[in-house]
């Protein structure tokens, strides 16, 4: 059934996913703050910042008023960065019409609250103003997405028939969705996986090859596997497309722009002049301290995440570091099962 689709964000992702919309028959609008963007989209259909080369579908329309955007759609995407998603959902409530369907794509944890996306969405829309909110999420790149590479990624939420809504929106053959119940568990895989992209792209920056990359993903997969369940999520999760299946991508590939963050550190690059420079927001580096922060709380164990912690925020020796994590106290591997 054709759906009308209100995507907020025409960054990289938020682009992708409307060009999937579209080309699966759906009515898209985009909306974002940059006017010049929009303008772009609009004329030209393209969006050469976040995506070169490629042609956005012309049913595609571009909006710089968000009501104009919402009026009347059956499902809001939110796409916008972790930073922005309260101050839009609030705007968003201000104008929404009807009870659409809410789903996110972004991956974070919000600063100082360390909430998740759908706890923040669940705040700020009251339930009668919306149907069920929904998690996308999983390993996905937008340019590869954009140039319809085969992909496979996960809708989340409580209620079945939710997730099941968003898998049949944009499923096709190069976009293949997986429906999941555990929200809490494909939110933290999302967003915790970016610090270790920036850990493995330092290691890489460092000079350390392919035993040090999967040392670094297999125990930093245990991190997130750790503080998940101390949040409640399902540990099987993490051995799924949102945990193992999104640490690979955004660990390996020169696409994650939390490696090349990582990887120009590992090369003694200043870190205020590499966020200038991404031209995109590196999620990672403000995860890394919400995820400290909420590791503390909970009591749980995270040593890759203090030691990136460490460098970004403290302005320990990228190299040190290396060392000492490598000199703590041996441990017991498969934890989960000792108990």
């Amino acid at each position: 059934m054709k759906q009308k689709i209100a995507v907020l964000g025409p960054g990289s992702w938020g682009t992708a996913l409307a060009q999937v919309l579209a080309e699966n028959g759906h009515d898209v609008s985009m909306w974002g703050h940059n006017p010049a963007q929009i303008d772009e989209i609009n004329t030209y259909h393209t969006n050469r910042h976040y995506l070169p080369n490629i042609k956005i579908p012309e049913s595609i329309v571009g909006y710089k008023d968000l009501r104009e955007a919402i009026t009347g759609v059956d499902a809001i995407l939110f796409v916008v960065p972790t930073k922005a998603v309260r101050s839009v959902a609030q705007e968003v409530t201000e104008y929404i019409e009807g009870n659409p369907y809410i789903i996110h794509a972004s991956k974070g944890l919000e600063q100082g609250s360390h909430k998740r996306i759908s706890e923040i969405l669940t705040e700020e829309i009251p339930a009668e103003k919306r149907k069920e909110i929904i998690v996308l999420s999983g390993p996905s790149h937008a340019e590869e997405v954009a140039v319809h590479d085969i992909t496979t990624i996960t809708a989340a939420s409580e209620v079945e028939a939710a997730a099941k809504y968003v898998q049949d929106l944009f499923m096709n053959d190069y976009f293949r969705i997986y429906t999941n119940h555990d929200v809490i568990g494909v939110e933290t895989g999302a967003a915790l996986k970016n610090i270790i992209a920036i850990g493995a792209g330092a290691i890489a920056g460092l000079g350390f090859g392919d035993d040090a990359k999967a040392a670094i993903m297999t125990r930093g997969l245990a991190e997130i596997s750790r503080l998940g369940v101390a949040m409640g999520a399902d540990p099987l999760t993490f051995i799924g497309l949102s945990g193992v299946g999104d640490l690979i991508v955004t660990c390996t590939s020169v696409h994650s722009r939390n490696w090349r963050a990582g990887n120009l550190l590992g090369k003694g690059k200043n870190l205020d002049e590499i966020l200038d420079n991404m031209g995109m927001i590196v999620e990672g580096v403000a995860t890394t301290k919400a995820a400290m922060e909420l590791a503390e709380s909970l009591n749980v164990d995270m040593p890759i995440t203090a030691t990136i912690y460490s460098v970004l925020y403290e302005g320990k020796d990228i190299q040190q570091a290396a060392r000492d994590i490598m000199l703590r106290d041996g441990k017991v591997e498969n934890e989960f099962s000792q108990k």
